[in-house]
């Protein structure tokens, strides 16, 4: 693990290779998963305050999901999370293009609508974290939905912290990204030394 402020960072983050695969995935990360997207509490206002802008890219199923449930909720584990259409399928703010997946209130982001781009949590995927009273654990979560994404970051040799940069950017400051990236070079350069 690597201490950086009130965090500590798995090295999974610095070993491990990630690079979203669209094509090869779908999406399927907007649609697997026993829970919606997890949230944080300033989210909630922010997804509810987006949401006649998001409306308009979201498909039937998802806004009578919102309209049934809310705009957000509480899961079994006390977690604040999306709904998901029928309570079990896709998150409600789903939306499907070419046969992908794809994030309805990204996309109302992306063409200029609102200012909130989407969950942290989801920016985020595939790191995780966790909080504890005096500090994140900041992990690598292993799906098996995300196989292609592991074998194309392999292949494009893309460490997970350098993939989620700008969402980690954006959970901790740029200041906190450049230390991960210092501790990264220093481990990067250990590598070769290990596997003698």
């Amino acid at each position: 693990m690597i201490e950086i402020g009130r965090t500590l960072v798995s090295d999974e983050l610095l070993e491990k290779k990630f690079v979203c695969d669209l094509n090869a995935c779908k999406g399927a990360c907007c649609i697997h998963g026993d829970s919606g997207a997890p949230l944080e509490e300033d989210e909630t206002k922010e997804i509810e305050a987006a949401y006649p802008h998001v409306k308009p890219y979201m498909t039937m199923p998802g806004i009578e999901a919102v309209e049934k449930q809310g705009h957000w909720l509480t899961d079994v584990d006390g977690d604040l999370v999306t709904p998901l259409v029928g309570g079990d399928k896709e998150c409600a703010y789903t939306y499907f293009e070419n046969g992908m997946a794809l994030c309805a209130i990204e996309k109302a982001f992306f063409d200029g609508k609102i200012t909130f781009r989407k969950p942290v949590s989801c920016h985020l995927y595939p790191v995780r974290i966790s909080k504890y009273k005096k500090f994140d654990a900041v992990n690598y979560e292993v799906w098996d939905i995300c196989a292609p994404a592991c074998a194309c970051g392999e292949k494009l040799q893309v460490p997970v912290y350098r993939f989620v940069k700008d969402a980690l950017i954006r959970k901790y400051g740029e200041d906190w990204y450049a230390e991960l990236t210092e501790v990264a070079k220093l481990w990067e350069k250990e590598q070769p030394r290990k596997k003698k």
